[in-house]
């Protein structure tokens, strides 16, 4: 991908250049790191889909009408993608947008995505579209895996307690399908896929479940779950006193507790974020500092920080740089391992922190992505570079949630 040096502004809306090259990355994952996710032998492609030499590296966003663009970031051109329920959440597994308000949750696929084969990668690009709505009560929580064409998503409605898990493998083309809509308690809840199980948490408890809503396997206690994300290792659930690690042995699901470290009493992670795939996720403990999750090794580390952040984010790279945002808008570069700083940003997204509006900050294994909504503004930043400006766009919508899509 191209890093131009100075900053530089988004030109009007353009058509989306479509190519297609076909070819391999070079290995970039650990060896002994296997996705969680069923890995049938086509590389990702479905029907209709380029396949490409370079990720189609995109910044897709939704503005606080419901509008959605995306911004190719190889070509520096805009499309409009049309238009979704005004969103007052939005997540996304890297191709996927699922926009949540109270009373449902619209899918956008972006048409780019990287299929993961472990020791290299696959790259493709079809058409963008919305692909239209899931309904339910209450603003939903969504769970993704690192799969963008196999496997299921998950929806949890706090309004009715309605656990849903979505088949994956046809969003990919076209379609919403419910593989199963099932009946819990009102309240907090996620619904986590794993492989080729999925795993409810409400009520207290955590429940596994094949892709028909058949339960398998035990239960296991989780006490206010919060917090949800898929690892090269597995799908992780926060609970009040630990994390529950759900991975896949001889065709069947497995879980783990991963309890907090004795005698901690920092407040507990309540939202992880990492660069995709990988094994260290990152978490807010509140006032304190910084959670750092190594699923692979099973254990938590508390990072103090000199003063309060707001988010962060684990590249998780060789060198261990984790990302944070402070609460007058700055990125800071910290060291993974001890919590030392090593960069800062300008206050780029003060006074969309000060006005409580969304910001999103996204890494990648180059870059980090930041945007604020009251800024109108979207940036690119080398961390690995005293946290530099590379790009800055200002956007003809004005994002209020924005992921990378294509890596």
């Amino acid at each position: 991908m191209p890093h131009p040096a100075s900053p530089r502004r988004l030109a009007p809306l353009g058509a989306l250049l479509l190519v297609a090259l076909a070819g391999c990355a070079a290995p970039a994952s650990p060896a002994g790191d296997m996705p969680t996710d069923p890995s049938p032998d086509t590389h990702g492609e479905i029907a209709g889909a380029a396949e490409l030499a370079e990720p189609a590296v995109g910044l897709t966003s939704i503005d606080g009408e419901g509008h959605v663009s995306h911004l190719d970031l190889l070509e520096e051109t805009t499309a409009d993608l049309g238009a979704v329920r005004a969103p007052l959440t939005m997540h996304s597994d890297g191709r996927y947008l699922f926009a949540a308000d109270e009373s449902g949750v619209s899918v956008v696929d972006s048409g780019v995505w990287t299929w993961d084969h472990v020791d290299h990668f696959h790259y493709y690009r079809a058409e963008a579209r919305i692909l239209g709505d899931v309904e339910g009560e209450g603003i939903a929580t969504v769970a993704t895996s690192n799969s963008s064409t196999t496997g299921g998503t998950g929806l949890f409605f706090p309004g009715s307690g309605e656990a849903v898990l979505l088949d994956t493998e046809a969003l990919s083309t076209g379609e919403i399908v419910e593989t199963f809509r099932l009946q819990t308690v009102p309240g907090a809840g996620l619904v986590v896929p794993a492989g080729s199980f999925a795993a409810v948490a409400a009520g207290g408890e955590v429940t596994l479940h094949a892709t028909d809503g058949t339960a398998v396997g035990e239960a296991a206690a989780c006490t206010d779950p919060a917090g949800t994300i898929t690892t090269r290792v597995g799908a992780v659930i926060g609970c009040q006193d630990s994390a529950l690690l759900i991975t896949v042995a001889d065709e069947q699901p497995v879980v783990e507790r991963i309890p907090y470290p004795v005698g901690a009493t920092a407040p507990r992670a309540t939202a992880f974020a990492n660069r995709e795939g990988r094994p260290t996720v990152a978490a807010v403990a509140e006032g304190v500092g910084v959670w750092m999750l190594d699923t692979r090794e099973r254990s938590w580390t508390l990072l103090p920080t000199a003063e309060p952040v707001v988010q962060v984010t684990a590249v998780d790279d060789k060198d261990a740089n984790l990302l944070a945002l402070t609460a007058d808008g700055r990125m800071l570069v910290l060291d993974g391992g001890t919590g030392a700083l090593r960069a800062a940003s300008a206050p780029l997204v003060s006074a969309s922190l000060a006005q409580g509006q969304p910001v999103s900050l996204i890494a990648d294994q180059q870059r980090a992505y930041l945007s604020g909504s009251a800024e109108g503004r979207m940036w690119e930043l080398d961390f690995a570079d005293g946290a530099r400006i590379a790009r800055e766009f200002t956007p003809e919508r004005t994002p209020l949630f924005v992921a990378e899509t294509g890596r």
